[in-house]
């Protein structure tokens, strides 16, 4: 039994991106909670699936997984993804509807294209965990009331019945007029008030709208996809001449793999940083300039060597700071 498409919905929980090889990728976006108006519906933050038949080359993140959740060979991982992918394709090219179960549907279009529908059963935020989408009773609100229609009602009131006070009643009950402008001033401030709590609700949830949008864009910067099933070693014997060719072509190569210590808005900090991490052994600690945000940024160290960089970050997060962080830019 091939159990690939349980593989891949295993592991949308965790990565934006999983590539079946010679086929294609399943890309999550996030998506904010919505109500739908109309039928008063209320629905949680999910992830929003997404296929790409262009992203087919081998990352080795769904084979590393097969092979460490079956217990067999990264080859053997592979072999089976491979007559996966196969029998796919023989199903879709005989007009079949074939459905991945809690991922979606692929199907070949008039147009002879492949066609993919995502399910909205599961949610892949891990975050929305528990929570469902529920429908709230429609609140009644009352009609605004101005100032113009009230003075009409009164004047209105006072065509049909007309009231009339001797001097005596006036001076024995003065309470009237007083509970009648008390009435008024109530009713007005209420209104007023009413209308100064939504402006304030409108200012909240745009102001949380803005930090949301920052705090989304500080984690993709911040974002690390670590593999602990890295690709076997390959050992390849080369010629004197092709050794010389290939060492002088990889001091060409940039260091663009950064193990990120700390971002500082203050200089005098961020060479602080520097200095204590030069005393603690990290010689090759610098400034890398600033970020978007106009923070300054200090490195453990570059690399020029993917593989390198993650296994020195898995070393600094265990004996010096668990907060490092890798980033990756062509300085």
């Amino acid at each position: 039994m091939n159990n690939t498409a349980t593989y891949i919905s295993e592991l949308l929980y965790r990565y934006e991106c999983v590539i079946l090889p010679g086929f294609g990728a399943f890309l999550t976006r996030r998506q904010s909670a919505t109500i739908e108006e109309a039928t008063h519906s209320f629905y949680p933050p999910k992830k929003l699936i997404s296929f790409n038949s262009q992203l087919k080359n081998n990352d080795g993140l769904l084979a590393n997984y097969i092979a460490a959740a079956e217990n067999i060979s990264y080859t053997d991982a592979v072999a089976k993804i491979q007559r996966y992918v196969l029998s796919l394709k023989e199903q879709i090219g005989q007009g079949k509807r074939i459905t991945l179960d809690k991922i979606g549907s692929f199907y070949s279009s008039v147009e002879d294209t492949l066609q993919f529908e995502p399910l909205d059963d599961v949610n892949y935020l891990s975050e929305a965990f528990g929570l469902s989408s529920f429908v709230s009773p429609a609140i009644k609100r009352e009609v605004e009331i101005t100032r113009e229609v009230y003075k009409e009602e009164v004047e209105a009131i006072e065509e049909a019945v007309p009231l009339t006070f001797t001097p005596e009643k006036r001076r024995e009950q003065p309470y009237l007029q007083y509970a009648a402008i008390a009435v008024v001033v109530l009713g007005l401030g209420g209104f007023f008030g009413l209308n100064q709590v939504s402006n304030q609700n409108i200012t909240y949830n745009d102001t949380q709208n803005n930090e949301a949008d920052i705090e989304v864009k500080h984690r993709i910067q911040e974002a690390t996809f670590e593999i602990s099933n890295p690709l076997p070693a390959i050992n390849l014997v080369v010629s004197k001449e092709e050794s010389l060719k290939n060492s002088t072509t990889s001091e060409s190569i940039s260091e663009k793999y950064h193990i990120i210590a700390g971002a500082f808005r203050i200089a005098s900090n961020a060479d602080n940083k520097v200095q204590k991490l030069i005393s603690k052994g990290y010689d090759n600690a610098r400034l890398i300039g600033k970020n978007k945000y106009g923070l300054h940024q200090v490195v453990y160290q570059s690399y020029s060597n993917r593989i390198e960089a993650l296994q020195a970050l898995r070393k600094i997060k265990k004996e010096q700071s668990p907060k490092a962080w890798m980033l990756v830019q062509e300085l």
